[in-house]
C-alpha cells in the first residue's frame, strides 16, 4: 500500500492524520479490496496473509488498529488476537464469514472489540474503525459516586476509576482495559445502582442503533468483570446490567 504523510485529509472523508492499520486477511482478493478502499479513506494499511506474519508484523511495528479474519493459516485469528492482547490494548475489529456465530462469540472473548460481517461492506467497516478510534482517543469525565479530594476519582470498595486521568486500580493495583472495556466501565460509573439497557450500552459505548449484536455487550462485561472483580456489575435478568455501589 502507498504511505499517507499527516496532512490532513481530502474531501474523500479520510482520518484528520496518519493512521495505521495492520490488516491480517489470507484471501488474496480480499486483503488487495479492503486494504485499497481503506487507503482511499486516507489510512495507511500493512498487510499480512497468515497469522503468524501478521503477529511478526504487530511486534515489529506501531499500529493504531489491527483488522484481523478469523480464519487464517499457521495461527487463526482467535489465537493471533489473544497474542496481541497479552502487551497491547490497540483496538481489534474481527472479520467473519457470515454464519459463523461461535466464531464471532470466540474472537470477542479473545478480547477483540467488535466484529464485522464478510462481504465487507466499505462504509460500514470505516464506520466501525472511526468509531474504535473515537473510543481509543476519548477523554473521561467525572460522574458520581465517592468522590476523593480529586473530583475525578471515584471509589468503588476495592475499585478506584480516575475518570480524568483514566487510571483503573482494584486492590490498590493497576488494571489495563482495552479502551472498548474502559468506556463501558465510565457508562457504568456514571450511574452506579441505575439497570442499563444492552441496547442503551450498544448506543453509547459501540455507537451503534437498535440493531446492533448485543453479544458484544455481553462478552466486553464478561472481560471486565474478569478484570475488576465480578461482584461489581450485576446481571439484570431480561434487561441488562446494573453497576453495584
Amino acid at each position: 500500500m502507498r504511505q499517507r504523510d499527516s496532512t490532513p485529509a481530502g474531501h474523500n472523508g479520510g482520518p484528520p492524520a496518519t493512521v495505521r492499520v495492520l490488516l491480517v486477511e489470507d484471501d488474496d482478493s480480499i486483503r488487495r479490496s479492503v486494504g485499497m478502499a481503506l487507503d482511499r479513506y486516507g489510512y495507511e494499511v500493512s498487510a499480512a496473509a497468515d497469522g503468524l506474519t501478521g503477529l511478526e508484523m504487530f511486534r515489529d511495528g506501531e499500529h493504531d488498529l489491527l483488522l484481523l479474519d478469523i480464519m487464517l493459516p499457521h495461527l487463526d485469528g482467535i489465537g493471533l488476537c489473544r497474542r496481541i492482547r497479552e502487551t497491547s490494548q490497540a483496538p481489534i475489529l474481527m472479520m467473519s464469514a457470515r454464519g459463523d456465530s461461535m466464531d464471532v462469540v470466540a474472537g470477542l472473548e479473545a478480547g477483540a472489540d467488535d466484529y464485522i460481517v464478510k462481504p465487507v461492506d466499505t462504509t460500514v467497516l470505516v464506520a466501525r474503525i472511526r468509531t474504535l478510534l473515537r473510543r481509543a482517543t476519548f477523554t473521561g469525565h467525572p460522574t458520581s459516586g465517592d468522590r476523593s479530594a480529586d473530583d475525578s476519582v471515584l471509589t468503588f470498595r476495592n475499585l478506584t476509576v480516575n475518570t480524568r486521568g483514566l487510571d483503573v486500580h482494584v486492590d490498590g493495583r493497576p488494571v489495563a482495559l482495552t479502551p472498548t472495556e474502559l468506556r463501558l466501565l465510565l457508562e457504568f460509573v456514571a450511574a452506579p445502582g441505575v439497570a442499563l439497557q444492552r441496547q442503551t450500552l450498544l448506543r453509547e459505548v459501540w455507537d451503534y442503533g437498535w440493531d446492533g449484536d448485543i453479544r458484544v455487550v455481553d462478552l466486553a462485561v464478561q472481560r471486565l468483570r474478569k478484570k475488576i472483580g465480578a461482584d461489581h456489575i450485576e446481571t439484570v435478568r431480561g434487561f441488562g446490567y446494573k453497576f453495584r455501589r
